[in-house]
């Protein structure tokens, strides 16, 4: 069986088809993304593109008293930067690694260039941001309506689908300026799902060890993320 190229391990990469993977692949540059990385900030212009393959990353919304809150996260199933395509070339919002891993980082001539010829990739990058959209959208539902430990049953059950196992490294500080509250909720949100015997949580290290019970206990607010993402990308879903 022929070797499958790192690359292709994001799902939007994987599922190009050979003319346009032929014009993008040899621009494609593999970066570490360490815990904690800004990629970029509020009003940077964006001179690239990331496609996450074995990281996550957060983007986040900073009010001027330093205060943010997580309005969706990206992994392999997507692209950090779509302002760029989308014409705006700056983003109001932070983009933060939320778990360590690698991107490929691509130039943003060479993504734009691709963009204007109006083929496979642009729809495939319309429909993506469409579904990143809803995302936004429902996060901001779900922390208006929903309580804590719900918000994190669908925070968790997002950041899983995007990794290749059940264990994130992730600070009780980190995730409690994504989801915008205080420590101390988190962690008695925390405590709740561990009696509960569906995640192990000890020193900056969550398991995940009853995905079945986290979904029986989350809100609405996943399966609506999840199913948009499945009928506006579908044949990511084999990937």
């Amino acid at each position: 069986m022929a070797n499958v190229d790192p690359a292709r391990e994001n799902h939007l990469l994987a599922v190009l088809q050979e003319t346009e993977w032929a014009r993008l692949s040899s621009h494609l540059v593999r970066v570490d993304m360490p815990l904690g990385q800004v990629v970029y900030e509020s009003g940077d212009r964006l001179d690239h593109v990331y496609f996450p393959t074995t990281s996550i990353v957060s983007l986040l919304y900073v009010m001027e008293d330093g205060a943010s809150a997580e309005i969706a996260i990206v992994g392999n199933e997507g692209l950090i930067g779509i302002a760029l395509f989308m014409g705006g070339e700056t983003t109001p919002s932070r983009a933060i690694v939320q778990s360590a891993g690698e991107a490929y980082r691509l130039d943003a001539r060479i993504l734009k260039e691709e963009f204007r010829r109006a083929g496979p990739v642009q729809r495939l990058l319309l429909r993506y941001t469409q579904a990143l959209i809803t995302q936004m959208a429902q996060t901001a539902v779900c922390n208006r309506h929903h309580s804590i430990d719900q918000q994190l049953c669908r925070w968790l059950l997002l950041s899983i689908d995007r990794l290749p196992s059940n264990e994130l490294k992730m600070t009780q500080e980190l995730i409690a300026n994504m989801l915008g509250v205080r420590r101390s909720g988190v962690t008695e949100a925390a405590l709740k799902l561990q009696d509960a015997g569906l995640i192990r949580y000890s020193h900056g290290h969550i398991e995940v060890l009853d995905r079945p019970g986290l979904e029986a206990r989350v809100c609405e607010c996943y399966s609506v993320v999840r199913r948009e993402f499945d009928r506006l990308l579908p044949d990511l879903k084999a990937v």
